[in-house]
């Protein structure tokens, strides 16, 4: 069995489950090109939901499990798909998981889908996901576009959870309803769980990201 040839990627002759390409991929959603902290997108829900920490793990899972379960179907369709209504095939691919996550949140954790509201179903139209669907699922094997899908899904969960922790942390003294900052000495600043003190954290995390990967190599150029 150990004889038995890996694929191999016909570019660069690399060898493995995903042709070479699966750390590169993954590195990419992570990091390289992360759709919140690089490419800014998906802020809506992130802005929404980042109040406490359990929030914003709840709705990065949920992200997760939407892009990696459509990247999945419409790798698996795209040579049966016509292109003229590949849109369309995407919308309702990604709506099934939508909703079958949303259902799983009201059955088993009905508080949790009181506070998230409507963002849940929101995601249905959350570019992050249409983006990776129409830019990499519809041209790339299965595995590859689940890879793909978890790694955006990952990135995306991670600012989100970064976000959530300091905002919780700053606004109430407390991480996921376990004290932190104690009342004796340090005042909750309300501003971190209201709409502002949204776009201040995240803007800082942007920056600092942003700083620590350094420009592009188009901008080093010049």
């Amino acid at each position: 069995m150990a004889n038995e040839k890996q694929p191999v990627c016909v570019s660069c002759g690399a060898k493995g489950p995903c042709g070479g390409k699966g750390l590169p991929t993954l590195k990419e959603g992570l990091w390289t090109s992360n759709p919140l902290a690089i490419q800014v997108l998906g802020i809506c829900s992130a802005l929404a939901v980042t109040n406490r920490l359990e929030n914003s793990l709840v709705m990065g899972i949920a992200l997760i499990f939407v892009c990696v379960g459509s990247n999945l179907f419409v790798s698996l369709l795209r040579n049966v798909t016509p292109h003229r209504i590949r849109m369309i095939a995407e919308v309702a691919i990604i709506a099934t998981f939508v909703i079958l996550f949303d259902q799983f949140l009201k059955a088993f954790y009905w508080d949790m889908s009181k506070q998230l509201g409507p963002y849940v179903g929101l995601i249905i139209t959350n570019c992050i996901v249409m983006g990776r669907a129409e830019a990499f699922a519809l041209q790339n094997p299965p595995l590859l576009s689940m890879v793909d899908g978890a790694a955006n899904g990952l990135g995306y969960a991670c600012v989100l959870a970064v976000v959530g922790f300091f905002r919780e942390l700053l606004g109430t003294g407390k991480v996921l309803d376990m004290t932190v900052l104690d009342g004796k000495w340090y005042k909750p600043n309300q501003l971190m769980i209201l709409a502002p003190g949204a776009f201040f954290a995240l803007g800082i995390i942007i920056a600092v990201l942003n700083a620590l990967k350094g420009p592009e190599a188009e901008e080093k150029k010049q």
